[in-house]
């Protein structure tokens, strides 16, 4: 849990001294899977760091259908846009495994803004980051195809989550088809078919809720 926390961004800058009194100044929360951290429409008042644990990020259209946005493993964090903007939250955030989380209100983090720049410059380098995913995101949806986008969210999955085993490099993603195909904004056929076809391959194999990466470089070249 320590070291999921020191690779936060939100502590990368500080020294342990200061990692430690930010630490202390936060509620730790324990949530089940399946658990609504918040939901959209919320208010937003306080960011979360992520030390056990996934959380997905996904907006719901008017008609019932999610988009998934992303998923978010140890280490990393979200809703800090509320820090900025106090409007009303635009994503859902939903525990997707049982999770220990990190919570730092809004009015307990602006001592530190104001008294540590760097702490600001580091959240603005989370939300650069976020606004270049983004951008990244819906360019991948005009020009990349299906298949080019179930490989780049696959090695995606793959920082973040992959383990390296004999046969390849193990991903638990704990996804349901439904959740990857949203997550690659596609159609759960569609999805399927390009996942069957790099079965097919020997590039993937696929079990319930992981994947086992077989040939990472060609994966890389369909992604592109």
């Amino acid at each position: 849990m320590e070291d999921a926390l020191r690779g936060a961004l939100l502590f990368s800058s500080l020294d342990d001294e200061a990692a430690q009194a930010l630490k202390a100044s936060m509620s730790e929360h324990v949530v089940a899977k399946g658990t609504v951290i918040f939901a959209e429409g919320d208010q937003g008042d306080r960011l979360y760091v992520i030390t056990k644990g996934k959380v997905k990020l996904g907006t719901h259209a008017t008609d019932g259908r999610e988009n998934l946005l992303a998923v978010l493993g140890p280490g990393e964090m979200f809703g800090e846009l509320s820090l900025f903007d106090p409007s009303p939250r635009q994503a859902t955030a939903v525990a997707l495994t049982d999770s220990v989380l990190l919570g730092l209100a809004n009015d307990a983090l602006q001592p530190w803004l104001t008294g540590r720049p760097e702490v600001s410059i580091t959240l603005l380098k989370a939300l650069a980051r976020r606004m270049r995913k983004g951008h990244g995101a819906l360019s991948d949806l005009v020009f990349t195809d299906v298949p080019g986008r179930v490989a780049k969210a696959l090695l995606d999955l793959s920082k973040k989550f992959g383990v390296a085993t004999p046969e390849g490099l193990r991903v638990e993603h704990d996804l349901t088809q439904e959740e990857l195909a949203q997550l690659v904004g596609a159609s759960r056929e569609t999805v399927n078919k390009a996942l069957a076809d790099f079965a097919h391959r020997n590039w993937i194999v696929l079990e319930q809720k992981s994947v086992t990466l077989i040939e990472v470089e060609r994966l890389e070249r369909r992604a592109h």
